[in-house]
């Protein structure tokens, strides 16, 4: 989707989409990573044809954004339950070769990371490994949450290219 016509959707529906997210998972910091979440997948999706009404294709990705973000809450409240059985608990050790793989791949969001601009690099550590809400984070940085959400969609952007980049030809779908 034209990053421009992203903006403009920002500016206008910022505010209606973080009420959206907010009736439906009554948490401020849920509520403005979904938010930032429903932006990013609109950087990232390439619809099929011009579209006719962008403000409805926004909250159609929303929805999808609230149903996993919903989804995602409660298996992590029944993940950390009490009630679980630990002897239903998968012990599979990844192979080896996986094990290489997930190196390689932290390897290279590694390099990535540390090859983005620092207050860049700041914002998402502070937002990813650190686990601070955007709100947390403009406060400690004196910035606009806006400007923390560009950030993080910039460094998320990087890392997705540079994992793209890094795929074999036969992942990508190209067959030689």
């Amino acid at each position: 989707m034209d990053i421009s016509l992203v903006e403009q959707l920002q500016q206008t529906e910022e505010g209606r989409l973080r009420r959206f997210f907010l009736r439906r998972l009554r948490n401020r910091e849920d509520a403005a990573d979904a938010t930032q979440e429903t932006f990013l997948r609109l950087l990232t999706a390439a619809p099929k044809e011009d579209l006719r009404n962008p403000h409805a294709y926004l909250f159609q990705v929303a929805k999808s954004v609230a149903h996993g973000v919903t989804a995602r809450l409660m298996r992590d409240s029944a993940l950390f339950s009490e009630d679980l059985d630990q002897t239903q608990v998968a012990d599979d050790a990844p192979s080896p070769e996986r094990v290489v793989a997930a190196r390689q791949q932290l390897a290279l969001l590694i390099e990535t990371i540390l090859a983005l601009p620092p207050k860049c690099r700041v914002v998402f550590v502070l937002s990813r490994l650190e686990g601070l809400s955007n709100g947390e984070i403009a406060e400690k940085l004196g910035v606009s949450r806006n400007m923390v959400e560009k950030h993080i969609i910039r460094a998320l952007m990087a890392c997705r290219q540079a994992r793209q980049a890094a795929l074999p030809a036969c992942q990508k779908g190209v067959h030689g």
